[in-house]
């Protein structure tokens, strides 16, 4: 790492450096086998923090965190071990609820000084672990319109008649046709303060949004594909392109400004300079799970636990495909791993562009 470009992690909207560390990687483990030999709370800088009230008390000084029930076994640790090292070393009491319970850890002191130490060593330990959680929820533009859907299903069946003799395509790894989505961006929401806060968030965004939809819905068209990857011929997904029908920019700016938002928040890490417009259409990981969606830069799976397929006859003979065309009237909170009762994703909140 360039030490004159460290690492940097958004906690409540505060930044702070990171630096380097190993950390062991955690399998899903009963909470007793958690444990680590460096970790980022003994390499996180003890910065000021003004993100939480530090309440005086009688005794000394008081800070309540809220943190889901999930992550608490990563502040206690094996046998307790890290809660006791992080009491030790910053001269507090960190008080956590029951495993399950929701509630607030409070950290407790005579210092000021060492409450607000302990403090940022809770929340950097926590982001570290919250990073590793696989997402639950994304921000989505459904492409699953009745005219879509019929393209989509058209686009399979062809894709199948005359490339099902190309490696790895088979006919598990097409998206499902009520779940053609376009992904803005991921989140990971632990209980539900945060589905809460993610949805207000959203909320928030909506006059801004039908600022650049001028109060209408938005005509959309998906037509073409694409892949990602350098080697046409090992492809994992493929996507078909959504662009605006007047070719405006405004399909790119509403993403790209939900992202903004979102990422100013601390609800979601940022991963290009603008959000990739498409919809998964094809992806290797439905051949082993056909309920999963495309996991990103997060998840286990790696290179070889999927097999790729050879897409070079598809993009030749499919490229610039038409799935059809329609009108783009919300953004959805979705949950991931869900299914509502149009067979689309189940919404925790949404925002409609009139």
């Amino acid at each position: 790492m360039d030490v004159l470009r460290p690492v940097l992690i958004n906690i409540n909207g505060r930044i702070y450096r990171k630096n380097p560390i190993q950390e062991e990687d955690y399998e899903e483990e009963e909470e007793e086998d958690y444990s680590y030999s460096q970790t980022a709370v003994e390499q996180c800088l003890d910065e000021p923090c003004d993100a939480h009230v530090i309440e005086q008390t009688e005794k000394g000084f008081r800070c309540a965190i809220d943190v889901p029930s999930v992550l608490y076994k990563y502040i206690i640790g094996k046998k307790g071990e890290t809660r006791k090292r992080l009491e030790s070393e910053t001269k507090t009491s960190i008080s956590i609820p029951k495993q399950g319970v929701e509630g607030q850890i409070v950290v407790t002191g005579a210092q000021r000084a060492a409450v607000v130490s302990a403090v940022t060593r809770v929340e950097v330990l926590i982001d570290s672990f919250r990073r590793k959680q696989p997402f639950t929820h994304f921000l989505s533009l459904a492409l699953n319109h009745p005219r879509v859907q019929e393209g989509f299903v058209r686009f399979s069946e062809e894709v199948l008649e005359r490339c099902r003799q190309d490696a790895g395509v088979e006919g598990s790894i097409f998206q499902n046709p009520a779940k053609l989505h376009l992904t803005i961006g991921t989140l990971v929401l632990l209980n539900e303060q945060e589905v809460t806060r993610a949805s207000e968030l959203l909320q928030q965004c909506q006059e801004t949004i039908r600022d650049i939809t001028e109060g209408k819905a938005l005509a959309v068209e998906v037509r073409g594909i694409e892949y990602m990857n350098d080697d046409p011929s090992m492809v994992d997904v493929l996507y078909a392109k959504v662009s605006a029908k007047d070719g405006s920019k405004k399909l790119q700016q509403i993403a790209d400004r939900l992202v903004e938002c979102f990422v100013s928040a601390g609800l979601m890490e940022r991963e290009w300079d603008q959000v990739k417009i498409h919809g998964t259409v094809m992806n290797t990981l439905f051949r082993k799970d056909p309920s999963a969606e495309a996991k990103r830069t997060q998840g286990k799976l790696n290179g070889k636990d999927r097999e790729a397929f050879d897409a070079r006859n598809i993009l030749k003979e499919f490229g610039e495909f038409y799935f059809g065309a329609f009108d783009l009237k919300c953004v959805h909170l979705s949950q991931r791993f869900s299914t509502d009762c149009t067979g689309y994703y189940s919404s925790a909140g949404q925002i409609t562009f009139t």
